[in-house]
């Protein structure tokens, strides 16, 4: 029996900002093609189920003034948020990867819409990053972000939010992204730069050859099918990255 209803809802709401933040912005959870109903159901799911584990956490925390409640609630949804953003960073970093991988081997096709987002994207683009979101999926890599959600409580307490702290766990995380996305594209950066560098040299040789038609299909077979080679082991060193980034904060 709920001996204070008032006080457990307050408790469920402040459950619900960090949870609500995280999942406003993780990966596939915020996906523009999940209606917001969804979004919304699921995130009030998860608070209800964390709320009797972290009961003599949260509850004590919500009993105080209504100002002293309005600010909590607001350090609540930038922790979560905080949470949520550090795997965002690494699933756009791969399709930023993806970006650079289809500039290096040609394949400039007119932007389709984004299986993602509500936004325009390049169409290897799209299947990489979504073949990345899935192989996380895949993997249950939800379950660790709500392994995560629960353990914030004991790394963050409630009303403990540092901007400075969170400032620098965004830099270090962007930092760890973008190294793991240069190793998953040089190959292709590697591939763009020589066949360039070749082509100009054959261009300096032969003048009156037309030379952009001639190498652009040969850069686009050439990048396709390393892309048919390398597809498993991009998406492979992807997937084994994420734990010890987001663990790593």
């Amino acid at each position: 029996m709920i001996t204070d209803p008032q006080g457990t809802v307050l408790a469920l709401f402040a459950a619900f900002c960090r949870v609500g933040g995280c999942f406003m912005l993780l990966p596939g959870f915020a996906s523009a093609r999940l209606p917001m109903q969804i979004r919304l159901f699921v995130a009030v799911a998860v608070s209800m189920g964390i709320l009797p584990i972290l009961w003599d956490t949260i509850y004590p925390k919500t009993q105080g003034t209504t100002m002293g409640y309005i600010q909590l609630i607001g350090f609540e949804t930038l922790t979560g948020a905080v949470i949520g953003l550090i795997t965002r960073y690494y699933v756009l970093g791969l399709q930023f990867a993806g970006t650079v991988l289809t500039m290096m081997i040609g394949f400039n096709a007119p932007p389709s819409q984004d299986v993602l987002e509500d936004a325009q994207e390049n169409q290897l683009t799209n299947l990489i990053s979504f073949a990345g979101l899935m192989a996380l999926f895949m993997l249950n890599f939800h379950h660790i972000v709500f392994r995560a959600l629960v353990d914030s409580y004991t790394a963050i307490p409630m009303g403990g939010f540092n901007p400075q702290s969170a400032l620098i766990t965004l830099t270090d995380t962007l930092v760890e992204t973008f190294i793991i996305m240069l190793r998953l594209a040089s190959p292709f950066i590697i591939y763009g730069l020589l066949f360039n560098v070749s082509v100009g040299l054959i261009n300096k040789l032969a003048p009156q050859m037309p030379i952009y038609f001639i190498s652009l299909p040969y850069i686009i077979f050439g990048g396709l099918f390393l892309v048919y080679f390398g597809i498993s082991s991009l998406l492979e060193i992807f997937v084994n990255g994420f734990v010890p980034v987001f663990e790593g904060r």
